[in-house]
């Protein structure tokens, strides 16, 4: 089980549905819901600014892609720069409804990014990741 997870997307239902599968899997003790890049990258700032050794960290990011405010493309542009570096442990799973497989070879070029999955999150995907990690 991991101790920390991030769900960042501006889909509320989704992210509901995402934090009751990801309860009901035991995947993660703590989930954490962002709906934009930008509230992503403010989170982190103040981890930042909270430097603490008791600070946790979330393990995972499921990251959608399309977003108002910021997009998860633009949230990876700028969490793969050098200001991010105390970060760039925390896997990243793009978790999109987008089909287009250029989408597919861009997430490739962002090391962070560890998996590209469909939405809706499932319990067979968690299964998927528990034994991947």
């Amino acid at each position: 089980m991991l101790d920390l997870i991030l769900c960042i997307d501006d889909d509320p239902i989704t992210l509901m549905l995402s934090k009751k599968v990801i309860a009901k899997t035991l995947f993660s003790e703590n989930i954490i819901t962002l709906p934009n890049g930008e509230e992503a990258l403010n989170y982190f700032n103040k981890l930042k600014i909270d430097d603490n050794e008791k600070v946790l960290l979330p393990k995972l990011i499921f990251l959608d892609l399309n977003m108002p405010v910021m997009s998860g493309w633009e949230f990876l542009d700028i969490f793969n720069t050098p200001e991010y570096d105390e970060f760039k442990d925390i896997k990243v799973i793009i978790l999109s409804s987008t089909i287009d497989p250029k989408d597919l070879d861009k997430a490739k070029t962002y090391p962070m990014v560890s998996d590209f999955l469909s939405k809706p999150i499932s319990l067979s995907m968690l299964d998927y990741l528990k034994n991947k990690t």
